[in-house]
């Protein structure tokens, strides 16, 4: 077959890797070659902060992560079947240290691959325990594209289909009925005129888990954050309904909200939990679902038929216990939750100078600054046309600071390692001052 030219191509592929179309419209940047902390190198000789990566909270190449690896790989291929002490006392170390004083509600782990993964995991576990079939999520949750995951994922371009450039989407079925609630709001600044969040109501809650297998919330997406009140109202609902409640901490969970878990500024405890990205370190792939007592005193009389070879493989496992004694030893979470105001502090300023910000909504080290422009529900991504957020991620990047989108037209997320320091968030705010003044320009040249 003729070679044929990356400008001749399909978009998405280049040479013979066929990326994912999710990511930001803006010109793609060199290749990455290397990173150390919160830094990344690219193969121009450039090196940016690295201010938006949930899955790396001990930055790139942390010296316990590459010892951790490097150790791994003396130790056999130990599959998911085979009794291993290491994975044994990985699980043992995530609830001693992560789930430190939790323990009279914890009961058990099960690691997995990845986030995606364990949600799908926890989801048909949840519908095997209950005998019921439908699921319940909130609006713009992402909770993963694989299974039950992708069922439960409603933010409107995350839905694993096809995102068509001539307009509209193609998506593939979901696997089980899917009910969806309001989310929660967790805005810390708003522009004056914008709408609120949609409120949750109790005859729409009651509903919407009246004989469901479960409900899964998280605590980030789509901009909506954790809010105490509702967490409770979703809990009791979940409990007249004899319905299982998932907390969803993949990006919330070890410390990235300035607590351990997200779940844990309110009073009810989940039935499971489901982590992911930042588990191992962001050294290995990981997930892991760690059950209540009351979900494994269900399993007491059952087989768990859900096998993976690869699941817990070593050079997961050695990461998870390096990442969470580096937690523990430098008090990260700590840390975290003293950083969360600073940030809030400085991104409330910037957007009360700049017209273009709609929202600013976080917590800890996971925050969201939403662009006036396209409202979310229209938002599909059928569109190569750069949009406001490519202006600041461009802006923000020639001042050597990437800011991730997450494929949205108006939508920012910041998110960087848990050990960045208060001179590097400055240089973070101050690439995005600069970043939210070209979009300022953009939304007055177009009127709006």
């Amino acid at each position: 077959m003729q070679e044929i030219s990356n400008a001749s191509r399909p978009r998405g592929v280049e040479g013979k890797l066929v990326r994912a179309g999710v990511n930001s419209t803006a010109p793609r940047p060199p290749a990455l070659v290397g990173g150390r902390g919160v830094y990344l190198e690219y193969a121009d000789g450039t090196t940016v902060l690295d201010a938006s990566n949930t899955g790396g909270p001990l930055g790139h190449a942390h010296p316990a992560m590459v010892e951790a690896v490097v150790e791994s790989a003396r130790f056999p291929v130990a599959t998911e079947g085979q009794r291993w002490a290491e994975r044994d006392a990985a699980a043992d170390e995530l609830v001693d240290i992560a789930f430190a004083g939790e323990t009279d509600w914890v009961g058990g782990v099960r690691f997995g691959l990845s986030g995606s993964e364990v949600n799908d995991i926890a989801l048909a576990l949840a519908q095997s325990l209950t005998g019921r079939d439908p699921l319940v999520t909130r609006e713009r949750a992402y909770h993963g594209l694989v299974g039950l995951s992708r069922a439960v994922t409603v933010q409107p371009q995350w839905h694993g289909g096809l995102s068509l450039l001539t307009g509209g989407v193609r998506t593939p079925a979901r696997s089980s009925e899917v009910r969806t609630i309001a989310g929660p709001d967790g805005a810390v600044w708003r522009a004056a005129g914008s709408a609120a969040a949609r409120a949750l109501v109790d005859t729409e809650l009651t509903a919407a888990l009246s004989e469901s297998a479960a409900v899964i919330v998280d605590y980030t997406q789509g901009g909506r954050y954790y809010d105490a009140g509702y967490q409770e109202r979703v809990a009791g609902a979940a409990r007249a309904a004899e319905s299982i409640w998932i907390a969803d901490e993949v990006v919330t969970g070890l410390g990235r909200s300035g607590s351990w878990f997200a779940f844990q500024g309110a009073p009810s405890r989940p039935d499971m939990v489901t982590l992911g990205k930042p588990l191992a370190g962001g050294a290995a792939p990981a997930g892991a679902v760690v059950l209540s007592k009351r979900v494994l005193d269900l399993l007491r009389a059952a087989k768990w038929q859900n096998y993976s070879t690869f699941r817990a493989h070593p050079a997961m496992i050695h990461a998870v216990r390096a990442h969470l004694r580096v937690v523990r030893a430098e008090g990260l979470v700590e840390r975290t939750a003293r950083t969360g105001p600073r940030i809030a502090a400085a991104l409330v300023e910037l957007a009360g100078r700049h017209p273009c910000v709609e929202r600013v909504a976080g917590r800890g080290l996971h925050w969201t600054v939403e662009l006036r422009g396209r409202e979310w529900r229209e938002w599909l991504s059928d569109t190569d046309a750069p949009q406001p957020a490519d202006q600041v991620v461009a802006a923000a990047r020639a001042r050597g600071v990437q800011i991730g989108t997450s494929d949205e037209a108006t939508s920012l997320f910041i998110a960087p390692p848990l050990i960045i320091t208060d001179a590097e968030i400055d240089r973070i705010v101050e690439a995005l001052d600069a970043g939210l003044t070209a979009a300022d320009l953009l939304l007055s040249r177009s009127g709006s």
